[in-house]
């Protein structure tokens, strides 16, 4: 029978282990169904959740957190690495920066083999190739060479983001994508829990018995995943060919480009903005290192949880509708987070965080309702967009401090980005111009 949102749940019909499957019913446009909701209610939000297959939401949100703990595990032990292993500021750089550059690359090829091959076997094999690297680091990774090796293996790790989202995505209907990727996507939480805990186990154990526990951590994810997610076939139209075939041809289209510009302001500067907050409370604020690291995982859990928030706002106003309010937000708090006040600053960098995790989750809203046949390539292809950012970000605010010994006008940059990002919007939103179809060339 139909269900609120104007979708069919067709019990018949299944992608294998008998998982339902959803499929459009006669009614409303879809725009029109979204303009035509009610006010924020907790009970359209469980109807929501009940109207798909929650143990792969579960699931995904699962495998999400933990590759994300992954990821981030060298920067998280970055010190006990330059103290065990003798490194420089360049070679810790280094080894820091891999898993970020794998992860963007992989995630394009992940995001293709989710939609080519299928969500859960891909994730599955990142979670083995996760637990094969942890291994090794556990066993005895010895010498700078082979640290370079296993920094890149973890990159692995930042592909799980391509598969997680489609995995969520076709377990529920087209009307609830924004709130069940926003779900999905606060996976990003891992980051939180890797740069909280990995400190603390630094202290009473070396590096090797931390890379042993998260590859204990990792076992009992593929386990969990195995018992929540159903297994299932591709989807009947996926098409043949190589990876960086059809990521070419996703990136001609203007919506695309369009979309991995957006990701990288929001996602980019959201992971560029964490991972600098340390280090400028130090220099300007004179905060130390500990109280520091609190308020920068303060702000990665806000910027995380809110994520699934973005997303529903998005489903039931448009996504374009939601970026026009958020983007100037991201700006204003950017460059208000150089104020002389502590007090202030602090509360810039929450409501910066706030507002580009806010903005994570209108983003792939976007991606599914543009991209629908093509989630899984896209995911990986904007989100790919997004890790260069975060990879970036600090770089360009790290360089322009060099030169003009302040952070400030490093910030003002990013904000000009945000605000050009503005603009692209409001054009987007004129009229004859708001809907996605009238983006790709």
């Amino acid at each position: 029978m139909p269900d609120p949102s104007g979708f069919v749940l067709n019990r018949h019909e299944s992608g294998g282990m008998g998982q339902p499957l959803l499929r459009p019913s006669k009614g409303l446009p879809y725009s029109d169904q979204l303009n035509k909701r009610g006010r924020f209610r907790v009970s359209e939000i469980w109807q929501i959740l009940k109207s798909g297959h929650w143990p792969s939401l579960a699931g995904a949100w699962l495998h999400l957190t933990v590759s994300f703990m992954v990821w981030l595990l060298v920067a998280a032990m970055s010190i006990p690495l330059v103290t065990a292993l003798q490194l420089s500021d360049a070679e810790i750089a280094w080894l820091v920066s891999l898993p970020l550059l794998g992860g963007a690359l992989l995630r394009m090829v992940a995001g293709w083999s989710a939609d080519r091959l299928g969500a859960r076997r891909t994730a599955v094999v990142i979670l083995v190739v996760e637990l094969l690297v942890l291994s090794w680091g556990w066993g005895g990774v010895s010498g700078y060479g082979a640290a370079l090796v296993f920094s890149l293996g973890l990159g692995v790790a930042g592909a799980s983001f391509a598969v997680a989202l489609p995995l969520a995505s076709r377990a529920y209907p087209p009307s609830a994508q924004g709130l069940i990727l926003g779900i999905a996507a606060s996976g990003n939480v891992g980051t939180v829990l890797i740069l909280f805990l990995a400190p603390r186990w630094a202290a009473v154990m070396d590096w090797h018995q931390i890379c042993g526990i998260m590859a204990a951590v990792v076992a009992a994810t593929l386990v969990g995943f195995e018992l929540l997610v159903p297994r299932m076939t591709p989807a009947s139209d996926a098409r043949e060919g190589a990876w960086w075939y059809h990521v070419a041809e996703l990136i001609r289209r203007r919506s695309a480009y369009w979309l991995c510009f957006l990701y990288a302001i929001t996602f980019g500067g959201f992971v560029g903005l964490c991972s600098v907050i340390p280090l400028l409370l130090h220099d300007v604020y004179r905060i130390e290192a500990i109280e520091a690291g609190i308020i920068a995982a303060l702000c990665g859990l806000i910027g995380s949880v809110i994520r699934p928030l973005g997303g529903y706002v998005a489903d039931r106003q448009g996504g374009l509708r939601a970026l026009y309010y958020v983007l100037p937000a991201i700006a204003g708090a950017v460059v208000a987070v150089m104020s002389p006040s502590h007090t202030m600053g602090v509360v810039m960098m929450v409501v910066a965080t706030a507002a580009m995790g806010f903005g994570n989750g209108v983003v792939f809203q976007l991606v599914a309702e543009w991209f629908p046949r093509d989630i899984g390539l896209a995911s990986g292809v904007v989100g790919a967009a997004g890790a260069v950012g975060g990879f970036v970000l600090p770089i360009l605010i790290g360089t322009v401090k060099g030169f003009s010994g302040s952070y400030e006008l490093g910030f003002w940059l990013f904000a000009g980005l945000a605000v050009c990002a503005w603009g692209t919007v409001m054009v987007a939103l004129r009229p004859n111009g708001s809907s996605p179809v009238n983006l790709p060339s």
